[in-house]
Parts: structure tokens; C-alpha cells; sequence
């Protein structure tokens, strides 16, 4: 049984991320403040659900060692932890940017440091890390100015473990997901055709893609889920 982290665990991609891969058989920890959207996983033999501060370096250390000394092993992360701000770059304060850059960079960077370690020495383990479409397209990120920059880190991120990495069956894989269907974003786009956004289900099953065997000979992925948006 493969042992899969999941921070964001309780968000509307978590929770979906989260039924995925326990219909699928996976060990998941979950992490985060709450767990109110996850009745439906607090009583599964194979789920557990922490709260650990991840823009804390020492903490999210900690988690991530006694994990792995608990269950030997840790295959895959998918770190869905993040936040989102607007403002170009008249509105964009250091203050700003240091928020997007804890919440969207450092959260992955302190959990992603001792697991890559570990799944070096194991030679196996999946990290996914979630981008965004703004940190591609400057059109998109320039009234986005903290968030697109916080997140373009995330890609070079990526690439930089996958060459460490290079020859072991270690991979960092970066997913972009488009505008996901939930409710908030239906009521803050009423004149939107939700129809092609992206379904929070359908990225969990890219997700699962990734940490399963089929998508064992992928190396340096960046995943494009846009849909129609």
C-alpha cells in the first residue's frame, strides 16, 4: 500500500484528491486546519488527517519524519496548499509578496525537502506541485502580479529536482489547472458556461495517474489542465 501526503486536504481539490485515492486503495494523510469536508473519510481505516503549520521549515520536518519513520515509507506528495491574490503591480507591496511567496512556495519547498531526500535514498517517490496558469502567460499574471510570481517558482522548482534527480525513478511533476468548477466560482461568474472549466474530480484522477504505474515512465511533466477555459 503506497503511502500519499495531501495538504489542502479539506479545500474542494483536497477533498476530491482525497476520495480518489482511497477509492484507489492508497494510505492518505491529509493535511490541514479543518476537516469538515472530509466526513467522509475520518472513519476510513487508511486515512489520517494532521495539522501542521507548512510555512513553518522545523515543523513540517518534523511531520515529515515522524511519518516516514511511522510508516517506513512515503511514495507521493501532492502538494495542494496555496492562496491567491489580485493586484498588478500599482497594488503589489513587499508585504504581498511575501504572503504568496509563504503560502504558495515555502509550504511546498519545506514539505518537498526531506521527502525528495527520502525518495532519493528509496529510489521512488512522486511530488506534485501545483502551478498556475497566470505564471505562464504574462497577460493572464500581470494583474496578478505576488500570486504569478510566487507560483513561477513552483515550475523551476520542479526542474531543479527532476535534474538532481536524473536516473532515479524520482519525479517532480507540476499541475495547472484552469478555472475549477465550485461553487464559489460559480457565484462570483454567474455569466460564465461552467461547462469548460475544469472538475475538481478530474484532476484528482490526473493525480492519481501520476502516482500509479502507469505513469511510471513520465519524467519532467508539466500537466496543462485547462479544459475549454
Amino acid at each position: 500500500m503506497k503511502t500519499v501526503i495531501i495538504t489542502g486536504a479539506n479545500g474542494n481539490l483536497g477533498t476530491a484528491t482525497v476520495k480518489k485515492f482511497l477509492d484507489e486503495g492508497y494510505r492518505v494523510v491529509g493535511v490541514d486546519s479543518a476537516s469538515n469536508h472530509l466526513d467522509f473519510a475520518l472513519k476510513h481505516a487508511n486515512f489520517e488527517i494532521q495539522t501542521v503549520n507548512l510555512g513553518e521549515e522545523s515543523e513540517s520536518e518534523k511531520f515529515v519524519n515522524d511519518l516516514i519513520s511511522k510508516h517506513g515509507k512515503v511514495e507521493a506528495a501532492l502538494l495542494l496548499v496555496g492562496g491567491f491574490a489580485a493586484g498588478g503591480i500599482a497594488e503589489t507591496t513587499g508585504s504581498d509578496l511575501k504572503k504568496m511567496f509563504t503560502l504558495n512556495f515555502e509550504t511546498a519547498f519545506y514539505t518537498a525537502r526531506p521527502l525528495f531526500q527520502h525518495m532519493i535514498k528509496q529510489d521512488y517517490g512522486r511530488l506534485v506541485f501545483v502551478g498556475a496558469r497566470p505564471a505562464l502567460v504574462a497577460e493572464q499574471g500581470k494583474g496578478l502580479m505576488a500570486y504569478g510570481l510566487s507560483k513561477s517558482l513552483l515550475f523551476k522548482f520542479a526542474e531543479y529536482l527532476n535534474a538532481e534527480a536524473r536516473g532515479k525513478n524520482v519525479v517532480a511533476s507540476v499541475i495547472v489547472p484552469s478555472t475549477i468548477d465550485t461553487s464559489i466560482n460559480r457565484k462570483s461568474m454567474p455569466d460564465v458556461n461552467p461547462d469548460i472549466w475544469v472538475k475538481a474530480e478530474q484532476i484528482a484522477d490526473v493525480l492519481e495517474f501520476i502516482c500509479s504505474e502507469k505513469g511510471l515512465p513520465l519524467r519532467e511533466p508539466v500537466y496543462k489542465i485547462y479544459n475549454n477555459a
